[in-house]
């Protein structure tokens, strides 16, 4: 990330768990599966911080104790995350330009590729372009 952040005091660990908070994982399952305890992963946002004209987020996916978090079961999930009204990026979305209070303006928002971390961590980054006039 590039010079000082002027968003790290907003994006702290507990805002960005409000945000997206943990029991949305089970939501998503029950949608998904019909039962949260069928899910492989809890879903975490991690705030990376701001790069150029972009805040840099990762939607973390953890796995649960006695599951297992095959890359199979993440490597499509950015696509299913894009449309999925129980994970409801557009409205992450619009929640973190109301924390920035007028000082930038999201203007497009993407998710990269799965990256695994760990056997028990996978992470998809969550890019926000701002509009650099604010800045």
């Amino acid at each position: 990330m590039t010079g000082s952040d002027p968003f790290a005091n907003i994006f702290t660990p507990e805002v960005v768990s409000s945000i997206l908070p943990g029991e949305t994982a089970d939501r998503f399952f029950n949608a998904l599966l019909g039962d949260s305890n069928e899910g492989a992963y809890d879903i975490g946002l991690l705030y990376k911080g701001k790069r150029f004209n972009e805040l840099v987020f990762e939607i973390q996916l953890i796995q649960r104790p006695g599951k297992c978090l095959a890359c199979h079961l993440t490597y499509g999930l950015p696509q299913v995350f894009l449309r999925h009204p129980v994970i409801n990026l557009k409205g992450v979305v619009g929640e973190i330009e109301r924390l920035l209070e007028g000082k930038a303006v999201c203007v497009g928002w993407k998710l990269g590729s799965t990256r695994e971390i760990s056997r028990e961590l996978h992470a998809i980054p969550f890019v926000i372009s701002l509009d650099g006039s604010k800045l």
